[in-house]
């Protein structure tokens, strides 16, 4: 599958561990940072989505999204573990679902661009999903910083699969192929987020903020983990 994400914002807190360890499949092993694990809700904007070999399709390709995420090393591997993920498509949430196993629900959401800012909101519609709403005008402060390996940005940011757990516990992965992430430093007046409640997890304080206005992604189908 290949989509293209726009105006994109990593919004990271500091978790306890015994909180998302309580969320979080056993089979999954979670990453710290210096001892510290995180939480980050990521909205963003797709825009053509599309299946292998074919173009997107007017009016379905096109989306609002929004990501709860934690990060997880299986084998040796770095990647992302979504412990929600919401989008205003019912069609992407369905085959969301199907082909990847991913708790994705239907949201009423709206992404509107106010200068280099967006104008940001999200309310789940899902009767299948716990309520949770995220409200937040967000956008870059500065120029893009240098890349530096190592650093906290990179090892949140720099994730290039997903995994998930199936119904006889195995982990599955798919990869998740892009161009390192052209992060800037940004700024969020979060009005409402109430995307972690249903997990039993406050998010306090500020949050860390990076911002990236696109990023052409390809994802691939799952498969099992190898020795899994």
């Amino acid at each position: 599958m290949g989509q293209t994400w726009y105006d994109l914002l990593f919004a990271h807190w500091t978790v306890p561990l015994g909180a998302l360890r309580s969320v979080v499949p056993p089979q999954l092993p979670i990453d710290l940072y210096e001892g510290e694990a995180w939480l980050g809700v990521t909205p963003f904007v797709v825009r053509g989505m599309r299946l292998q070999g074919t173009v997107p399709v007017p009016r379905l390709s096109s989306f609002p999204e929004l990501n709860v995420r934690t990060y997880v090393t299986v084998a040796g591997r770095p990647g992302i573990y979504f412990l929600s993920l919401d989008a205003a498509r019912r069609l992407a949430v369905m085959g969301a679902r199907r082909s990847h196993r991913l708790p994705y629900f239907r949201a009423r959401m709206t992404a509107r661009r106010t200068g280099t800012h967006l104008r940001y909101s999200s309310r789940r519609l899902s009767g299948d999903g716990p309520p949770a709403a995220f409200s937040a005008v967000y956008g870059p402060t500065g120029p893009l910083p240098a890349n530096v390996p190592g650093s906290l940005e990179r090892w949140l940011c720099e994730r290039y699969c997903l995994y998930v757990v199936d119904e006889p516990g195995r982990v599955l992965t798919a990869d998740i192929h892009h161009p390192p992430w052209p992060l800037q430093p940004a700024e969020a007046d979060i009005t409402a987020n109430t995307m972690a409640s249903p997990f039993g997890i406050e998010l306090d304080g500020p949050p860390l903020l990076h911002f990236s206005r696109r990023q052409d992604t390809l994802i691939w189908r799952l498969v099992p983990v190898r020795g899994d």
